[in-house]
């Protein structure tokens, strides 16, 4: 029974040599400072310097700088419709006529009225040049007693009763004269005519809204004129972007139409208020356009530099890893092969680039694999191109 004993006993101690020799083994394969745990392969990228830009982006509609509709101001029958969508217009030109016969007669009549009140006023005039001379005469006889007082009242009320005609066909005349320029006006009015006061001579034609022919009411639309030398975008800011907008910005502007195209333009406009409805002010930005290529209508993404930092420290966004209310990052130690977990204060995000204003880093960030690492963690490199060799 004793030897069997001390032979158990001898191969225990056997089994525990052999096994704190596998160990000691297992722990110098895995590198020095492993404690056991197996490394977690990352992949890494250089902190770097670079300009860094906070950029705004917001969509919006392109708008005509000037935009009217041409309508007549007066009732008729459309007879000539000289233009059409896209026709170039020039101030002044005439683009439709009214029916005119109806006006022409009035302005007839109206002339014909005017000669009637001017031949009374030419015979009034005789009138009153006979009643002033007989007023005149019975008052100089009245001096020399031969005609009696009776006589000079009548005379002086013949000639007052004239002098009243006078004033009236004079005012008749006065008020044919207006009725005629009324008509005149209003014949004028058949000619519908392109008429801006401000701005370039040269204007197009965006839509059409009646055909020769129609029944046309005052005030009903037959085309709009549009200047489209320079458009407005117009975009809608929230709250928060609403004090960061000011006069003169520059903004660059890019639409689907035009892909490989970009657009600059200047905030021109800022509203004073933030409609209640959607919290959001309009803010129109005036854009040249002197080749015409962009349109009225078209949907535009506009991005407004807000602000820019030269030299700064920059990461990408991929190493970050949100911890509470702040953020930290991975840095490697290229000999120890370990991870250190540092907390960081962040600027300006760009993209998929973000500025470190605390503290000052150096070296190489991971960005792959960095939610399986605690701080002093090991690691072994996935080959990155341009990460450091392990």
């Amino acid at each position: 029974m004793k030897k069997k004993s001390f032979g158990a006993a001898i191969g225990i101690i056997l089994i525990l040599i052999g096994w704190q020799v596998y160990d000691k083994a297992t722990r110098s394969s895995k590198g020095p400072g492993q404690s056991g745990k197996p490394s977690v392969a990352v992949e890494v990228k250089p902190v770097r310097k670079a300009t860094i830009h906070e950029i705004g982006t917001f969509t919006g509609t392109l708008l005509p700088k000037s935009q009217y509709v041409v309508a007549p101001k007066i009732a008729g029958r459309l007879e000539k419709l000289y233009v059409n969508i896209g026709d170039p217009v020039e101030r002044g030109q005439v683009i439709a006529l009214i029916d005119d016969d109806e006006f022409v007669q009035q302005v007839d009549q109206a002339r014909a009225e005017l000669d009637v009140a001017r031949a009374n006023t030419e015979e009034n005039t005789s009138v009153l040049n006979l009643a002033r001379r007989e007023f005149e005469r019975a008052q100089s006889l009245r001096e020399k007693k031969i005609v009696s007082e009776a006589e000079l009242d009548a005379a002086e009320a013949q000639y007052k009763a004239a002098l009243a005609r006078q004033k009236v066909a004079s005012a008749q005349v006065a008020q044919k004269e207006s009725e005629l320029k009324t008509a005149q006006v209003r014949l004028g009015y058949t000619r519908i005519q392109a008429s801006w006061e401000n701005g370039n001579e040269l204007r197009v034609v965006g839509e059409r809204f009646a055909d020769e022919g129609t029944m046309m009411t005052a005030n009903t639309p037959i085309v709009s004129v549009i200047d489209i030398s320079a458009l407005k975008a117009v975009i809608h800011v929230i709250e928060r972007d609403y004090p960061r907008m000011k006069p003169d910005q520059t903004a660059i502007i890019a639409t689907d139409a035009f892909p490989d195209r970009v657009f600059t333009g200047k905030i021109a406009r800022i509203a004073p208020l933030l409609k209640e409805t959607a919290r959001q002010a309009r803010v129109e930005i005036d854009i040249p356009n002197p080749d015409t290529m962009l349109k009225p209508g078209m949907f535009v993404r506009v991005n407004i530099e807000f602000n820019r930092h030269e030299n700064a420290t920059v990461v990408p966004v991929d190493s970050l890893v949100k911890d509470g209310d702040g953020w930290v990052i991975f840095l490697i130690d290229k000999e120890q092969m370990r991870a250190q977990r540092v907390p960081v204060k962040l600027g300006i995000v760009d993209g998929d680039t973000a500025e470190i204003t605390e503290p000052s880093l150096l070296g190489f960030v991971v960005t792959v694999g960095q939610h399986l690492l605690d701080d002093g963690a090991a690691i072994s490199l996935a080959g990155e191109p341009g990460g450091p060799s392990s």
